[in-house]
């Protein structure tokens, strides 16, 4: 049987590289005087931005980026500029706190929670967190995101009670 299985692996191989050229040549000769890009767009390239220089470079994270109409922002916590936990033992607070670091981050990409399509967020406390979710309804007055709503063991310092991550799109033409 090993006989046979080799055979066929070398039949396959073959028939891969015969078939090659005929792939790369319609891929080529497809009608397209176009060159083959190789370098990335201005619009593909990444545009970073971190909030808090100084921490994230500590925990080894950019708080955003920008490639083409898509951004990624990184789960906000309730911090301050040193990246101690603000809002100690108060998950409402830490909410409102974790949304105006969002709002800062939208606003430097010219956005607003209009644009934002999937919001993730973790939580310590999903029952607390449930009984101050309505603040949402302040913050995406249009329409609200896909996304996810995790209860979790624990985030990056104890203190912190919650952590939103968001994915935007927002096309820059």
């Amino acid at each position: 049987m090993k006989y046979a299985f080799t055979d066929l692996r070398k039949n396959l191989l073959l028939l891969a590289v015969a078939a090659l050229p005929v792939l790369l040549a319609s891929a080529v000769g497809s009608g397209s005087t176009e060159e083959p890009r190789t370098t990335p767009t201005d619009d593909e390239k990444p545009e970073w931005f971190s909030l808090r220089p100084d921490v994230e470079k500590a925990y080894g994270y950019t708080h955003a980026v920008r490639i083409g109409d898509a951004i990624t922002i990184s789960g906000a916590v309730s911090m301050d500029n040193e990246g101690n936990a603000t809002a100690v033992g108060d998950l409402g607070q830490q909410m409102k706190n974790c949304y105006s670091d969002l709002d800062k981050i939208l606003k430097h990409y010219g956005c607003t929670f209009d644009d934002v399509v999937a919001e993730h967020i973790f939580t310590t406390d999903m029952a607390g967190f449930l009984k101050h979710a309505e603040y949402r309804g302040a913050i995406y007055t249009k329409q609200f995101p896909a996304g996810s709503w995790l209860e979790v063991k624990g985030l990056a310092l104890p203190e912190f009670m919650i952590e939103i991550e968001l994915e935007v799109h927002k096309p820059q033409h």
